[in-house]
Formats: structure tokens, C-alpha cells, sequence
């Protein structure tokens, strides 16, 4: 039986900063919201940035020049479950993607979502609050539809047949 290697809990980032600067490195994800962002570099250093500074946290496969999602928005109704969103940056640039349905999320110091273009670099985004100036919340996808009233009880007969 051969020994499964321990799953990485970093993940490749691609993070640009506000003034459109990048910086590539690895990421635990579950220390997301934390301020400042513990990136480890490609080169092996430790860099802690604080969310103000930062304008966007690409997930992707790998590291390359066209990591932004090629479609800012989608073409039609998302079909992922959760809420269709679109940011708009204090640059005045949107982006479209899907948050997941949950309004503690949405409390946190920013924002994950899944971009519009599902087959590109970016797998997730995540935006702080700082770098955003509106969110909008274009509809609700993939709810689960209500079950159907309990069916009535049959009425009666008021003649027996």
C-alpha cells in the first residue's frame, strides 16, 4: 500500500495590490480573513500585507501572465447555487461571480467568489472590502425549490357510490 503525501493547505495566489502591482505566492486559505495576509513567496519568504493594501487574491492552477478571469460577467443566469453578485472596485471596474448563500460570509472583511469564466487561471477571488466601493446582488441561483403543500386530504363523499 503506497503512502499518500499530506495534502498542501497552501494554495497559489496571485495577489494584486491597489496600484495593479502583483505578487505571486502560496496561501492557507482558512486564514483568509485574517489582517494582515501571511503570503509565503515563491522565493520562500514570509510577507504579511495588510488588507488595505490589497486590491484582489487570485486562486489559480498555476502562475502565469493572464490570471484574471477573461469574462467580467456572465452571459447568462449562473447556473452555481448562491448569490450572483457584481462588485464594483473604487476604480470603477466590475466583476461578476457567485458568493455562497450565506450573509456571515458576506459580514467578513471581504468577499470569495467564483468567477464568471470557470475555465480560466482563477478558480476563486477574494476581494477585501477596502478595495470595493459597491456590491450588488443580482439574483439568487440554484435554490432548491419549496416541496409542494402536503397534498389535501381527500374531500369526503357525500353519497356512497
Amino acid at each position: 500500500m503506497k503512502a499518500r503525501a499530506a495534502a498542501s493547505t497552501h494554495k497559489k495566489v496571485i495577489v494584486t495590490f491597489s496600484d495593479h502591482t502583483t505578487l505571486q505566492g502560496y496561501l492557507n486559505p482558512t486564514r483568509l480573513p485574517d489582517d494582515p495576509l501571511d503570503v509565503l513567496t515563491t522565493n520562500g519568504e514570509h510577507r504579511e500585507i495588510p488588507l488595505k493594501e490589497i486590491r484582489a487574491v487570485y486562486f489559480v492552477r498555476d502562475f502565469t501572465d493572464d490570471y484574471e478571469p477573461e469574462r467580467k460577467a456572465f452571459f447568462s443566469r449562473p447556473k452555481l447555487d448562491g448569490l450572483w453578485v457584481r462588485l464594483k472596485f473604487r476604480d470603477n471596474e466590475t466583476l461578476e461571480g457567485v458568493v455562497n448563500n450565506d450573509l456571515l460570509a458576506l459580514l467578513d472583511s471581504g468577499i470569495q467568489i467564483t468567477p464568471p469564466d470557470l475555465n480560466g487561471a482563477a478558480v476563486r477571488i477574494f476581494v477585501p472590502r477596502s478595495a470595493l466601493s459597491e456590491v450588488t446582488v443580482l439574483g439568487v441561483v440554484g435554490v432548491a425549490r419549496r416541496k409542494p403543500a402536503a397534498a389535501a386530504p381527500a374531500q369526503p363523499k357525500l353519497f356512497s357510490e
